[in-house]
């Protein structure tokens, strides 16, 4: 197998900028209803400009990335820049853990195995980001904070933690259990979301859900099927986050440079979205230039107080990452581009004849005077997506909020419990909320099972609850093939309570693989 990766590196290497090209970009064909799709359905559509004041023609790269601003995130001729996360330290300064090595690398960007990470600070969450210390090796950095105050610093195969951000980081492993299940494509590119009881929420490069209880203890796989879309692509680079409403995850094809977005009320089922998430084309200025970035990946978020995407991060380069050498012109940076955060609503009153939503008033936001209440659409996210959705009927006033009462097709019921508002302000700029239907709940009960135990005409089978709420009763089939071969109930289980269920068997012998059925939901345990 080494043999066979090395001669395709070397057959790589060798290739015609072109052939690289058909090789590491194969643009993907897009649906034909996304022709249809209205302002504001795709996540891209969120995408605002670019903060910075110094905008420049003296720096590298290629003439499609200048002029740009050398101010926007972090970059210098010394070091390459790749992927990291920012966050708000105790300090009130924005803190960015990149990975780097030296753009004189004899590897170029292939360097990037041997990379460290660079912790750096800003006095703006859009930079300029100016290195402060080396925390130690490391690549694909994501810093989170536990319940109990610790940082934790995820880099490829482990992990670094400390008490404050400026204090000292200790290198450690984190601990990975499979339960019986397959781990789809590596743990190289992990993203954490914290859930309110503070545990954490995990996705790794395949698209696999993990939880931990505290963030740095065991991590428990929950699932055996990626989470990501049902089509074709190269994926990686997994975010994830957690607002007040739902789970949000972003993949990105880096082969077919397009990323795409999908939304969750528990963390494991999730719902993609129409549209792109992002693609090349997104670094704008406020004077309607754009810097041409050939490849965007590692994308990350910062969420504002209210856990709504206020800005979103890349790593950049130029140019094709091969042809990115020592001593020229080409490097890869870190950029910030400022979202459209979307607006604050909870839905007060569902019944047979609509749906009353109120849109809540913030700083620099005025329901009552700026919005365009005929634009308007409420419902799931494939109805208003393609400008259908229920319309408003009439609305009210409460105090500086508005309540709006919809009515029409929404599409929203037991299946559908996340209701998606998208129209305009007066002034044209588009807006969004999400907002979860009054009986629909988030980190609900999440029953999940390890791989059966075959006796004597006996099976056993271990079932916990990873939700945030109890269980209910559950109807629990053990199948090999389509013949079921035993069958039960289990009773209603706490967060986190495990029971063991055991049964007669149905057939006079059992051979692996069998999958288990808890309400619908399958499961095949394998060696």
């Amino acid at each position: 197998m080494k043999t066979k990766v090395l001669a395709l590196l070397m057959t790589i290497g060798t290739m015609s900028a072109s052939a690289q090209d058909s090789y590491f970009v194969q643009e993907r064909p897009r649906p034909e209803t996304w022709k249809q799709l209205v302002q504001g359905a795709r996540f891209m559509d969120r995408f605002l400009t670019m903060p910075g004041q110094q905008l420049t023609m003296d720096t590298w790269g290629a003439d499609a990335v200048r002029p740009r601003l050398v101010d926007n995130g972090i970059e210098d001729r010394i070091w390459s820049y790749w992927g990291g996360n920012i966050v708000r330290g105790d300090d009130g300064r924005y803190h960015l853990m990149v990975a780097v090595w030296l753009e004189a690398s004899e590897k170029g960007h292939h360097e990037w195995p041997n990379s460290y990470v660079m912790h750096s600070i800003a006095d703006s969450p859009s930079g300029p980001f100016r290195p402060y210390r080396i925390i130690g090796r490391g690549h694909n950095p994501e810093v989170y904070r536990t319940a109990a105050g610790k940082w934790v610093l995820y880099v490829i195969d482990g992990r670094y933690v400390a008490d404050d951000l400026l204090g000292e980081w200790t290198y450690g492993k984190y601990n990975f259990n499979t339960r019986d299940r397959h781990i789809i494509e590596g743990l190289s590119n992990l993203s954490f979301a914290p859930r309110p009881d503070g545990s954490v929420l995990m996705v790794d490069r395949g698209g696999g859900i993990w939880v931990s209880r505290d963030g740095l203890s065991e991590w428990q796989l929950l699932t055996d099927k990626s989470a990501y879309p049902p089509v074709h692509g190269q994926f990686e680079d997994p975010v994830l986050w957690r607002d007040s409403v739902q789970y949000h995850l972003i993949v990105n094809d880096w082969q077919g440079r397009i990323a795409y977005y999908l939304r969750s009320l528990d963390g494991v089922h999730w719902q993609a979205e129409e549209g792109e998430a992002y693609m090349p084309g997104i670094a704008r200025h406020t004077d309607g230039s754009s810097e041409g970035w050939f490849k965007y990946e590692r994308p990350k978020v910062m969420q504002d107080q209210y856990g709504r995407v206020a800005q979103m991060n890349f790593a950049v380069i130029d140019t094709l990452k091969n042809e990115d050498k020592p001593f020229d012109r080409h490097s890869s940076k870190n950029i910030c581009i400022q979202m459209n955060p979307g607006l604050l609503t909870s839905i007060e009153a569902v019944d047979q004849k609509g749906i009353t939503l109120r849109i809540h008033s913030e700083k620099g936001f005025q329901p009552q005077r700026d919005l365009d209440l005929e634009s308007l659409r409420l419902g799931t996210s494939s109805e208003v997506n393609f400008g259908r959705g229920a319309t408003v009927a009439n609305t009210n006033a409460d105090g500086n909020d508005l309540l709006v009462r919809f009515s029409g097709n929404h599409g929203l019921g037991s299946t559908q419990q996340v209701a998606k508002l998208l129209g305009k302000q007066r002034n044209g700029q588009m807006v969004f909320s999400y907002a979860r239907m009054p009986k629909a709940v988030a980190d609900g009960p999440i029953l999940s099972a390890r791989k059966p135990v075959v006796g004597n005409h006996e099976v056993s089978i271990e079932i916990q609850n990873f939700g945030l709420y109890a269980s209910e009763t559950a109807n629990v089939k053990i199948l090999q093939g389509n013949q079921v071969v035993a069958k039960g109930k289990l009773r209603p289980l706490q967060p986190y309570e495990k029971t063991t269920l055991n049964f007669r068997l149905n057939a006079k012998s059992v051979t692996e693989p069998l999958t288990i059925d808890i309400n619908g939901e399958t499961f095949t345990a394998r060696k």
